[in-house]
């Protein structure tokens, strides 16, 4: 079975990929799994930079095709922001409700019809010698006036997907994942392997 690299230390993501990749035929390893792999740190200023920065790292150490994601979520009232700043907006401890607090600070006064925002997930898939192909998903929605919800991480008790009145910590796993950025992105990928079958 050939296998690629995710270059991820997030349990959830590693998961998520593991069972795509699967179908396919293809092990799915993530850093977790391969500790003598550095975590490469997001200097990059947009998701396609920092996600080409870790999967194009880590498939120059080990010459084999690897795959990284950047996401992060941008909300038109704030100027883009948090953007690739996401998971560290309130602070470099990465603290989801701390993030959640000055995203709602931030908002105070705007009305409900200027919350509007997106989640955003680039995949990026590098192979040595070989020029790194982006696949983008977008999930679109608005910013609520106060959190809600137990299921998801990060920002989904405050982001309400468009057709649906529950944030995205209220929907279960299985509905997140079918609307997600996350998913979205993987649906391109997707199609790029059926037609290939195979990332090689």
């Amino acid at each position: 079975m050939k296998q690629i690299i995710i270059a991820t230390k997030n349990k959830g993501k590693a998961t998520e990929f593991k069972e795509f990749f699967n179908a396919y035929d293809m092990a799915a390893v993530s850093l977790n799994e391969r500790e003598e792999l550095p975590d490469v740190e997001e200097t990059g200023e947009t998701f396609e930079q920092n996600a080409a920065l870790k999967a194009e790292t880590i498939a120059n150490i080990l010459s084999q095709p690897v795959l990284a994601d950047d996401s992060g979520l941008i909300i038109d009232a704030l100027d883009g922001r948090p953007g690739v700043y996401s998971a560290r907006y309130a602070g470099e401890d990465k603290n989801d409700q701390a993030n959640i607090n000055k995203v709602l600070t931030e908002l105070e006064g705007v009305p409900q019809k200027d919350r509007t925002a997106r989640f955003i997930c680039v995949l990026a898939v590098a192979r040595p010698n070989t020029e790194t192909q982006f696949y983008q998903g977008i999930c679109n929605g608005h910013i609520s006036i106060a959190p809600s919800g137990k299921n998801g991480f990060g920002y989904d008790p405050i982001f309400i997907p468009d057709g649906y009145q529950e944030t995205m910590a209220e929907l279960s796993p299985k509905v997140k994942n079918q609307i997600s950025h996350r998913k979205n992105a993987i649906l391109q990928l997707e199609e790029t392997i059926r037609k290939n079958r195979s990332l090689y």
